[in-house]
């Protein structure tokens, strides 16, 4: 029988407890990460200020109204990724197969770990521990046979909790939880489902597929099907010697205008090029991935005349390649891959682009952008992720995404 030995590690409402580790007189109170002005979005809250009902993505004022007292701080985004770093860094101290999703949460799995250190759950309990003392934040971890369980089972243990899924109980745990519980079930999806008095996982696995498919379309119908019997053959996937850096985000409502798709391509491609820069490599090809709210899939490709590193041409890319993709449909998804990553320091020979037109962004090896581009890491390195952003997202709030917002490696 597999052992139950792949754990989601999750850090606790992590921006707002790092500002309460920060500040002692915030323990306790209703803490609001961001939120600040008549526009602003809260990034995050902590369980004080959750009870009140105020969550992430939340407008500021509403959380003004539900959490008059209430303690708005603005966010900083530099300090809670030294935090992440700190955390990361104790996990691959533990196994190196680690999947890192975003700063407050990751995938590992410790199945060769058995003989030195023990089974899923005391690897799990070390860990909180030592998270809890060297670094003085809070994680509950979820541990399970299979990614997906893992998550919802770290879910289930929040907040500052371990909740194991021993092998052979699976289906006991997951088949009476809410259908919300699955991955890719939103508001519409589930009231679709409800039609057929569907309301819980194990509703899910007792409808036949070609009843799933039918209703959901192919992709999702089949989807649905494999979570609610708990198939995930995702293995963990570590970050090391990637072959591809890419960012991808799921919204909370589908997308049909294409400027609005556009900010998010430049959200996107911008942190992209960021972390391609931060890792020493270009890309000599850019992909878009996009997902329909049926949960069908495309992907659009384009080589590059020469590898680059900077977010000004990725993003000319992906608006290129929109053009492929019939957003007027709705995305509920939109990624920016960069893949065939060359080293920075590899030569490049000189390409121009005599079809481009003369409003495209600057050829990949246009040193000025470049130097601009790395002049801003610097100043963000300094003085925090929201130091310096496009003018195009000045009135965006830098948040975690309502629904899903993943960036990886792979």
């Amino acid at each position: 029988m597999t052992d139950a030995a792949i754990l989601h590690v999750d850090l606790d409402a992590f921006y707002a407890s790092v500002e309460q580790l920060l500040d002692p007189s915030l323990r306790g109170r209703p803490v609001i990460v961001g939120g600040a002005g008549r526009r602003g979005v809260v990034c995050a809250a902590s369980y004080e200020a959750r009870r009140y009902g105020v969550r992430s993505a939340m407008p500021g004022v509403r959380a003004r109204h539900l959490c008059p007292d209430g303690v708005f701080v603005a966010p900083r985004m530099q300090v809670y990724g030294d935090y992440s770093e700190q955390v990361m860094t104790i996990i691959r101290s533990a196994t190196p197969l680690v999947e890192q999703l975003s700063v407050d949460e990751a995938f590992c799995d410790v199945r060769g770990l058995r003989r030195v250190a023990g089974d899923g759950r005391t690897v799990a309990a070390a860990l909180r521990g030592r998270i809890r003392d060297e670094v003085g934040l809070i994680a509950s971890i979820g541990v399970a046979t299979t990614k997906f369980l893992a998550k919802v089972a770290s879910d289930h243990a929040k907040p500052d909790g371990l909740f194991v899924v021993e092998p052979g109980t699976e289906l006991e745990f997951l088949h009476p939880l809410p259908i919300r519980v699955l991955w890719g079930v939103g508001p519409k999806t589930a009231e679709r489902l409800e039609r057929f008095a569907v309301r819980t996982v194990g509703d899910v696995s007792r409808l036949p597929l070609e009843t799933l498919v039918a209703t959901l379309g192919k992709a999702a119908g089949e989807h649905l099907h494999q979570l609610a019997h708990n198939h995930d053959p995702r293995p963990v996937i570590t970050d090391r010697e990637a072959k591809s850096i890419g960012h991808e985000e799921t919204f909370g409502e589908d997308l049909y205008d294409r400027s609005a798709i556009e900010r998010e391509l430049l959200r996107l491609t911008g942190s992209v090029a960021a972390r391609m820069r931060s890792a020493g490599v270009r890309c000599r090809t850019v992909s878009l991935k996009a997902r329909y709210p049926d949960f069908s899939t495309l992907s659009r490709a384009r080589t590059l005349a020469s590898p680059t590193d900077v977010g000004a041409v990725v993003y000319d890319a992906t608006r290129q390649l929109l053009d492929q993709v019939d957003y007027a449909r709705g995305l509920r998804l939109v990624g920016v891959h960069c893949s065939n990553l060359v080293p920075g320091d590899e030569p490049m020979q000189a390409a121009f682009d005599f079809d481009a037109p003369r409003s495209a962004s600057p050829a990949p090896d246009d040193p000025r952008r470049a130097d601009i581009e790395r002049t801003m890491d610097d100043v963000r390195r300094r003085f925090g992720k929201d130091a310096l952003r496009p003018a195009a997202l000045l009135d965006v709030a830098d948040r975690p995404n309502p629904a899903l917002r993943e960036a990886f490696d792979s």
